[in-house]
């Protein structure tokens, strides 16, 4: 991999930040004062301290963006709110470095990644629906001469947003962006392992001129915290969510005596399929992203590979000697490729896995759990790559959520087919094939929301985005996004 200049004397102007609440346009303490550490993966250092909010704080978060709805947030026009939006991702890019830096050190992703990736996409987020909001329309449909019938559409109300740890900044803005557009307001809550970057993200929409309770911001846990209190509060009009199925269940469950409508990414174990006709270089240099990226703590990680039998050893080769060229370190090392795991729950998590794939009877062919040298601590696991397991075994039916992927052989096109919907996810899948037959009649046969073919991770925001089986509950993207954060109201007219 290419190494990167970092300006290391210029990221010495940034510090972690400790996280208070935002709540009707004012950064707050917990009602409780109740605080706890927030650690940096990397080092395993405290950088800072987390306010925990529960029942009180939500419900004062609600309120206030309860009151915003029927204040001057309503009456700005299209226009105005899009013009707003546009300003939160013009001052996202004048501070790009510094949510880098946070971001960085608040989840162990390199710093490039960070600053190339999550803030770049978190800023053209906002962009995207500020111009998406003034080109949109609404059905009409005229009945004959007898009436005419047309559609409009109103705020959701108040949108409760359960944030994930994997990419704090980039898929809260993702909710954000087109919930403000929408003319609705929220009630945020990032992860306790990554808050840094939510709480820059509220401080931005107030210098942006978002009227106070538009954006609120409470810090704490999930169950018996600030997320079950944001599920359960009969004011929150929706809720959107990313992260594990499990959890997706019991936001369900908690949203449902009030019929809030939900909207859910969830968990993924991802097949990438790959067919001897296709380039396996080109192949092989995609897969080592879909694979790795951000320590494999992505959902639409690629971490079920299966390779048609007669290029397997050709691709296996290739790609453990391209693997093991990836330099893991410190996200503020240029040369660093991977950086640690975003806690020391989560390392226990993916090693675990490591250990039960060889009770399974798998071979790890590379990687594991190994400190770099460079570093002395943190929560560091090598790229490592498995193989010699059933398709029942754990490893492959249960999503490890790191840097970890399992390498299986495949005779026949049915039998892949079968392999890759073999599974209780439904999110993405990739298809590697030069013949343009095969790829059609693969994609229409695989049970996934999103399906590229000889290519990974490669987004128009306009499309719909989510998955089916336990990936998901709806979509996201474009109208899809409109869709979930607005209302909408048939009118007819008698002629």
């Amino acid at each position: 991999m290419q190494s990167k200049t970092i300006d290391h004397e210029a990221l010495k102007h940034y510090k972690p930040i400790d996280c208070k609440h935002f709540i009707d346009g004012v950064f707050v303490d917990s009602d409780s004062d109740r605080v706890i550490q927030n650690m940096n993966p990397a080092t395993e250092e405290v950088i800072g301290s987390i306010a925990i909010g529960g029942e009180s704080e939500v419900d004062r978060a609600v309120k206030a963006a309860k009151r915003a709805l029927t204040g001057p947030w309503k009456d700005l026009s299209a226009f105005e709110r899009s013009g707003m939006l546009r300003r939160i991702g013009d001052e996202i890019l004048k501070r790009k470095e510094e949510l880098a830096f946070i971001e960085a050190t608040d989840t162990g992703k390199p710093y490039s990644l960070a600053l190339e990736m999550d803030i770049t996409r978190a800023a053209h987020n906002f962009y995207f629906f500020a111009d998406y909001l003034t080109s949109m329309g609404t059905e009409s449909y005229q009945q004959d001469q007898k009436a005419l019938h047309y559609a409009i559409r109103r705020p959701v109300g108040v949108v409760g947003m359960i944030n994930p740890w994997n990419l704090p900044l980039l898929l809260l803005t993702w909710k954000l962006a087109p919930c403000l557009a929408a003319g609705s307001t929220a009630v945020m809550k990032p992860s306790e392992w990554t808050p840094m970057t939510a709480t820059l993200l509220a401080e931005i929409c107030k210098e942006a001129g978002v009227p106070n309770g538009v954006v609120n911001l409470v810090h704490g846990f999930g169950a018996d915290s600030a997320g079950e209190a944001i599920t359960k509060h009969p004011e929150v009009d929706a809720v959107t969510f990313t992260g594990d199925t499990k959890t997706g269940t019991a936001i369900m469950k908690a949203a449902a005596p009030s019929l809030k409508k939900v909207s859910f990414e969830l968990g993924g174990k991802n097949p990438n399929i790959i067919f001897a006709d296709s380039d396996l270089d080109e192949v092989i240099d995609t897969t080592l992203k879909s694979s790795f990226l951000n320590q494999g703590q992505v959902c639409l990680a690629g971490s079920r590979i299966y390779v048609e039998s007669t290029v397997y050893d050709t691709f296996l080769e290739k790609f453990v000697a391209r693997t093991e060229e990836l330099n893991v370190g410190n996200p503020f090392d240029p040369d660093a490729d991977m950086g640690s795991l975003v806690s020391r729950e989560h390392y226990e998590h993916v090693l675990g896995y490591i250990h039960l794939a060889k009770e399974e009877g798998g071979t790890i062919v590379t990687g594991g759990a190994e400190l770099p040298s460079s570093v002395e601590k943190g929560c560091y696991v090598k790229p490592t790559i498995i193989t010699g397991l059933s398709q029942t075994a754990r490893c492959v039916q249960e999503e490890i959520f790191g840097p970890v992927v399992t390498v299986i052989p495949f005779e026949t096109e049915d039998e892949v087919i079968e392999y890759a919907n073999d599974t209780k996810y439904g999110l993405g899948t990739t298809i590697w094939t030069n013949d343009l037959r095969r790829a059609h009649r693969v994609a229409h046969q695989i049970e996934a929301g999103i399906i590229w073919v000889n290519t990974w991770y490669l987004r128009d925001l306009r499309t719909p985005f989510g998955g089916m089986k336990g990936s998901g509950v709806g979509r996201e993207g474009g109208a899809h996004s409109f869709d979930f954060y607005s209302e909408l109201s048939n009118v007819t007219i008698k002629l």
